[in-house]
């Protein structure tokens, strides 16, 4: 299988897996995934959120109400800032560990199968993919936001374009 399919089909398969999670733990995939980035980074104001996902601030009110009804979340406010809330975890997660249990022991029974040099390299290769995935998801976010701010001046949605030169596409005259 070609690499650049295999990488697809890894992602696509965590990406249905977060979903089943999500529904198991009865929330959205959004809001599951930003449940992931507080245990993963702790702490933080809505706006921290927004700023990490690209959710405007509606959307993460939104996540925000909807964690903290589920009793996942709860806020505090900020002692350098009243006006901003901290969200934090509000419960052990121990629903969670068992939602995600036992992928994670099967995970662990297949490392069992590496050796050191090659665990090192797995884990080195899952590092650098990661970084390198929330840099082009800001990446592709700023030229999203450009082409938002040159749409609303032109008034053309970003497929309304024209094609280029070079594009294969065909016109319907």
């Amino acid at each position: 299988m070609p690499k650049g399919r295999l990488a697809r089909r890894h992602s696509t398969a965590v990406v249905l897996f977060h979903h089943a999670v999500a529904e198991r733990l009865g929330l959205g995939p959004t809001d599951h995934k930003c449940l992931d980035l507080l245990r993963e980074r702790g702490p933080m104001a809505g706006s921290d959120l927004g700023a990490i996902t690209g959710l405007t601030s509606g959307a993460i009110t939104g996540v925000v109400a909807r964690l903290e009804q589920a009793g996942y979340v709860r806020r505090e406010p900020d002692p350098h800032d009243g006006r901003k809330q901290i969200l934090h975890l509000a419960l052990e997660l121990a629903h969670i560990q068992d939602v995600i249990g036992p992928l994670r022991k099967d995970v662990a029974a297949l490392l069992e199968n590496f050796d050191t040099h090659q665990l090192t390299a797995i884990a080195e290769f899952l590092a650098r993919t990661t970084d390198l995935i929330y840099r082009h998801a800001a990446l592709l976010r700023a030229e999203t936001n450009s082409d938002v701010g040159r749409t609303r001046a032109t008034k053309r949605t970003p497929s309304s374009r024209p094609p280029s030169a070079g594009s294969k596409m065909r016109v319907k005259r």
